[in-house]
């Protein structure tokens, strides 16, 4: 679900950081940059489609290696001018915030309670910790899977998770005050903070690396759920498994047209079975078989009960925020229908059921 997923989201977020220019130009929208506008769900949900057919259209180059070499490295290259190129621009405008903001302020926006107001916050950063178990998803591919593998699944998560962090706390600095944030009415407000700290112009360029970055995230996938999804061509293409990734994303797409809330609560239900996936694996692991698979070419040994520990817990967590509402008191516009996508009342029913 989520890698079916994954190329929708990447074109509405892609669609998001180009419509945010009309914001940074000061350019009307008819009716108004809001959800509630039919117009404006109309516009994003136009530009999304194109951005997504686009993304799957380069999946058919002859030279797809090299589109994703190209690829990667827009994307290396927007990380790394966020890391330098934005805090130089923050240091000459608007200053670096203080490190009792960054570390001791906090907001609640949302209406819940202050501690689960904390935990919400989580909602996006714990997104970072996703995907780094690319690697064992193409070990039929890969030379010494057994070990490499493994590896490249420990290393992504650490990678990820000490880089993702270092991130947010440049990101935190750079941020202006809380008013300037919520005076900035574009839908993908970093857009306008690009612009704030680089100028207009340069926030374009800003713009467009992210916009081709979420490319590679959009062209990406191999859906191996049949013999014909998972055929490649001669060229050793899976163009069956993106022309089935295609018509499914642009068909979740259609969603924003009624209700933007049913688009984000499909974008939930396809994180949450990957976070409980992830959680599960690891409990199970720690109380079904925690002394198993000693063969294992790269086990992780007496730390492996802790690992599992930690694991369980954590994702626990995350899987909680991903099926919580996100404003409260919760409302039908409000509500997180994703707990109702991913584990339906019917179903429960159904397994007490056959359990009794």
């Amino acid at each position: 679900m989520a890698l079916l997923l994954a190329g929708a989201v990447a074109a509405v977020t892609a669609a998001n950081y180009i419509v945010s220019q009309l914001a940074v130009w000061e350019i009307d929208f008819p009716g108004g940059v809001d959800n509630s506008n039919i117009k404006w769900r109309a516009f994003i949900w136009i530009l999304s489609e194109l951005m997504l057919l686009v993304s799957v259209a380069m999946n058919y180059l002859p030279l797809y290696s090299g589109v994703f070499k190209f690829s990667v490295a827009l994307l290396m290259l927007d990380f790394f001018l966020c890391l330098t190129w934005l805090p130089v621009g923050v240091s000459k405008t608007y200053g670096f915030r203080s490190a009792s903001d960054v570390f001791s302020m906090t907001y609640n926006g949302t209406g819940a309670p202050a501690g689960w107001n904390w935990i919400l916050s989580l909602l996006f950063t714990a997104g970072t910790l996703t995907g780094f178990d690319a690697s064992g998803h193409i070990a039929e591919e890969t030379k010494n899977a057994s070990v490499i593998a493994a590896k490249g699944i420990l290393t992504s998560a650490i990678a990820t998770g000490v880089l993702g962090f270092i991130t947010t706390i440049l990101f935190l600095f750079c941020t202006p005050d809380l008013n300037t944030v919520f005076s900035l009415n574009a839908p993908q407000p970093f857009v306008q903070i690009y612009a704030l700290a680089l100028g207009k112009k340069a926030g374009i360029v800003m713009t467009i690396l992210a916009v081709l970055g979420l490319f590679a995230v959009a062209r990406d996938g191999v859906l191996p759920l049949s013999g014909w999804i998972g055929q490649v061509d001669v060229q050793g293409q899976p163009r069956n498994a993106v022309t089935v990734i295609y018509v499914f994303a642009a068909a979740m797409l259609c969603t924003i047209l009624p209700s933007q809330v049913a688009f984000t609560s499909l974008v939930s239900a396809g994180a949450v079975p990957t976070i409980a996936a992830y959680g599960l694996i690891a409990l199970l692991r720690l109380v079904m078989t925690p002394d198993r698979f000693q063969s294992s070419r790269f086990r992780l040994g007496k730390y492996a009960k802790p690992f599992y520990v930690c694991a369980a817990a954590f994702n626990a967590l995350v899987f909680a925020v991903d099926i919580s509402p996100f404003y409260f008191p919760v409302t039908a516009q409000t509500f997180n229908f994703a707990v109702d996508k991913w584990l339906r009342r019917e179903q429960i029913l159904r397994a007490m059921e056959v359990t009794d």
